[in-house]
Order: structure tokens, then C-alpha cells, then sequence
């Protein structure tokens, strides 16, 4: 085996031509990671970087100057990268739907949770204690007012009606024999066969007698008082409810419940509305207590939940006091109820009409965004939607009566929530779908950027010259 000798100064200078290519493999390295983290692709770095490795791997000077070149690449592609964003296009329009306001007469209402009531419920309880000889009547009959409901043993009561018309025949006996007396005495006093005292011990017999047979009178109507108790008639029309007694029950005075009675038709509905609205309420009730001809709308409807079935009433009743502990006042408004769709018990929702707002500038409530400065809501003229500071008046259902807005300006619906200040738009259909492809299309713009950029770094790193192979190095 051979050893060949190097001169010490082609050492050197290989020594010094090694380093300043290591040197030019960080310098690509580090200018590929920089320009990554400005948001450039590091593809473009990529070739660069492999160029000077095989220069540095050779030996070769000229490993260097391709290095340098692949440099110079990436520093290309950053610039190029810098100027597509500063010239990039505007922002495309926001696709929104629009909606005129409107001016017309908007009806104030107040809405609240009613409960169905009875206008009247009686429970019926026996006066006299007793026995249940028949029922007339089965539990859920409609019943009218003065109809035969319960009959109870009253053998006992016609008795003692009896003996008190017997009494009364008796005192009437006395009293006709008094009242001969008296007649035969005033003859016999005219022809002096008599004194004055004699006859009016006979009057006095006669007017005594007559007191008497007034008491048996009145005996005889406190006797058909318990008599009339044992026939319980109905105090009113409505339905009967459930019946807890039959014949032979044992009832006692005032504490057994024999039914209930209720009243359908009519009905009410009582309803609580808050302190505040308290002024709109009197107002509404005024109304209605006013003459046929001066009154004024302040109907009163009520839905169903379960069927959604409407009905119409009007105001009949608001309380003298406010619930101190609610802050509410309780209001009744009355129903005609032929059919019986309102029950008793129901919860149903009431809403009531107190006055119409004349001439108000309406718009969708969901039109107008809650802003930190107060409601707002975006106009569109010329193509531009601006904000507009709006105040608002009432809200009723899905509409909103406001100011700060003019009748036939168009406002954004749809899409308000993509707008700013000055948006350029573009009005759509309500039904249509929102156009969303703006940023996408700009991604894909930047991307295929970027790799124009990578490929464009790769092509100046490949054309930079190879290097040489290295001369004087010993055979392997």
C-alpha cells in the first residue's frame, strides 16, 4: 500500500475551503426556517439546502457559490411571497337579504299566562240533618236553575206542619166562639142586662184570641221552612260534578257535601299583568264601561295551548289593590263559552289589546343587533350597508316599532352578522343561500402561491453550478 504526501499548504487550503462551505449549509438552513415562519412553504428551501451539502460533500469551492445562489432563491421567493400580499384584492361583497320598514298602525298588547274560572261554583250541603230518600240527577248533567236535585226524608217536618195547622184550626175555634160572645154581649148591654166591664172582658177574650191565631200562622211557616229543606234544588245552571251521596245516605247539617255546580257559560279568565302596565289596563276597562257607541277596541283573547284554539272576550274586572308581593294586579276578562272549549282550571294564554300605536315605522325584531352603544341595525343604500342607532318603542310578536329609521328604507336581515361599517353587498333572496366561497377561493389563491414560490426556489437552487470534484484526494 502506497502513501501519498500532501503539501501542507493544499491541506490548508482545503481545510479552509471545507469550512466556508459547512458555513454556507447554515446559512441555507437558517433562511429556509425564516422564511417558514413568515408564512412562506419551505419547499423552495428544500433544493437549495441539498445543493450545498453536495458542494460541501466535494470539497469544491464552487459547493459555496451554489449555496449562496440557492440563498438567493429563497430570498426571491420571500419577496415575491411580500408583494402578492400587498396587492391582493379587496374583500368580495357580503351576500345579505334585505327588508323594507314599513308605517302602519301596530296594537298594543299585553300578554300573560290566565287560568279558566268559573263565573260561579256552588257546593251544596244539606241545611237539616237527614236521610237521602232519592237523587235525581247522575254526576256530569247539565243542569237549569230551580231543578229538583236530592229529596231527603222529611216525615218528621210534615209532621210537625201538621200539628201546627191543627193548632191553628183550634185557636180559630176559640177565637169565632170569643168573637159570638162579644156580639151577644154588646145586646145585652144595649138593653142593660149587662155592665160596661162584662163586655170588655169579651172584647179583650176576642183580640186574644185573634193574637193567638196569628202565632199559629207564623208556627205554620216556620214549619214548612225544614220541610222545604228536604227538597235541594239547583241555585243556578252549569254542570254537575261528582255525586258522593246516594238514597240512603245519612247527611248532616251544613258538613256533608252532596255536589258541586259550576257554571260554564258565561266564563272568565283571570289573568296578573305587571305594576307598569297598570295605567294601559284602567284605560281599557274605561273603555269598555263606556256606551255602546263610544266604546273603544280593547279586546281580550285567549289560546289554547295544547289545540291552539282562539277565543274572544272583553275586560270585565281589574282589582283595587296591587300585590305588594308580586308587583302584579289580577284582572278578569269574561268569555262566552256555548261550546265549552274554556274549562274550568285551564291554563290558556291571554292576550290583551289596550291601544294601537298610529303611523309607527315597523321592522323585524330580528333585524336589530345589540350593540355595546344600543340597538342598531344596518341600512343598505347604493350597494352599502351603514349602521344606524335605533330606539325601540314596542315589540310586539316577530315585529318592532323604532325610530332612527324612515318607511321604505331597505334593512339587513339576513346576513348581519358578516357586515361591518361601509360592507360592500349584495342583496339575495330570503329562501337562497348565503355565497361563502370568498375565503376559500382566497386560500386556495395563497396556496397555489406559495408553491409557485417553493418551485420557483427549487428551479434556482438546481441551476446554480455543480461543483467539481475535489482534486489530490488519496484512492479509498
Amino acid at each position: 500500500m502506497k502513501t501519498r504526501l500532501v503539501d501542507p499548504a493544499t491541506a490548508d487550503l482545503r481545510q479552509r475551503t471545507f469550512g466556508a462551505a459547512t458555513a454556507a449549509v447554515w446559512m441555507g438552513v437558517f433562511l429556509g426556517a425564516a422564511l417558514a415562519g413568515c408564512g412562506g412553504k419551505t419547499e423552495g428551501a428544500a433544493p437549495a439546502a441539498v445543493t450545498v451539502i453536495t458542494a460541501a460533500g466535494s470539497g469544491g469551492g464552487a459547493g459555496a457559490a451554489s449555496g449562496a445562489a440557492g440563498a438567493g432563491g429563497l430570498t426571491t421567493n420571500a419577496a415575491s411571497a411580500a408583494g402578492a400580499a400587498v396587492s391582493a384584492p379587496p374583500a368580495p361583497p357580503v351576500s345579505v337579504s334585505t327588508v323594507r320598514a314599513q308605517q302602519r298602525d301596530l296594537q298594543v298588547q299585553l300578554s300573560a299566562t290566565g287560568t279558566v274560572t268559573a263565573l260561579t261554583s256552588v257546593e251544596l250541603r244539606s241545611q237539616v240533618s237527614s236521610v237521602v230518600s232519592q237523587v235525581h240527577i247522575k254526576e256530569g248533567q247539565f243542569v237549569r236553575a230551580g231543578q229538583l236535585l236530592f229529596t231527603l226524608d222529611s216525615r218528621t217536618d210534615a209532621a210537625n206542619l201538621a200539628r201546627a195547622q191543627a193548632q191553628l184550626q183550634r185557636d180559630q175555634a176559640s177565637l169565632a166562639d170569643a168573637q159570638r160572645q162579644l156580639a151577644r154581649s154588646r145586646e145585652l148591654l144595649a138593653q142593660n142586662f149587662i155592665s160596661q166591664g162584662a163586655l170588655d172582658i169579651n172584647q179583650t177574650a176576642v183580640e186574644a184570641q185573634t193574637a193567638l191565631v196569628a202565632a199559629d200562622r207564623a208556627a205554620i211557616d216556620a214549619a214548612r221552612v225544614p220541610l222545604s229543606y228536604a227538597r235541594i234544588t239547583a241555585p243556578s245552571a252549569g254542570r254537575v260534578g261528582a255525586i258522593n251521596i246516594y238514597p240512603g245516605s245519612a247527611v248532616l247539617a251544613n258538613q256533608t257535601a252532596l255536589l258541586t255546580v259550576t257554571q260554564l257559560d258565561p266564563i272568565l279568565v283571570s289573568f296578573s299583568l305587571p305594576q307598569r302596565n297598570l295605567g294601559d289596563v284602567l284605560g281599557a276597562l274605561a273603555g269598555e264601561q263606556k256606551s255602546a257607541a263610544e266604546k273603544t277596541a280593547a279586546s281580550v283573547t285567549v289560546s289554547l295551548p295544547e289545540s291552539g284554539r282562539s277565543v274572544s272576550g272583553r275586560l270585565q274586572f281589574v282589582d283595587n289593590a296591587v300585590d305588594a308581593a308580586s308587583g302584579t294586579v289580577k284582572v278578569k276578562a269574561v268569555f262566552k263559552n256555548t261550546d265549552n272549549t274554556l274549562w274550568p282550571g285551564a291554563f290558556v294564554n291571554v292576550a290583551l289589546s289596550v291601544r294601537t300605536l298610529k303611523d309607527a315605522v315597523v321592522l323585524p325584531q330580528a333585524a336589530i343587533i345589540q350593540s355595546a352603544r344600543g340597538s342598531i341595525v344596518y341600512v343598505v343604500k347604493d350597494g352599502v350597508a351603514a349602521p344606524r342607532p335605533v330606539q325601540l318603542l314596542l315589540a310586539q310578536g316577530e315585529d318592532a316599532a323604532v325610530s332612527g329609521v324612515r318607511a321604505g328604507e331597505r334593512v339587513v336581515l339576513d346576513g348581519r352578522q358578516n357586515l361591518r361599517p361601509g360592507s360592500a353587498v349584495v342583496e339575495r333572496a330570503r329562501e337562497g343561500g348565503g355565497g361563502g366561497g370568498g375565503g376559500g377561493k382566497s386560500a386556495a389563491g395563497a396556496a397555489s402561491g406559495a408553491a409557485s414560490g417553493a418551485a420557483s426556489g427549487a428551479t434556482l437552487g438546481a441551476s446554480a453550478p455543480s461543483p467539481s470534484p475535489a482534486r489530490g484526494r488519496g484512492p479509498g
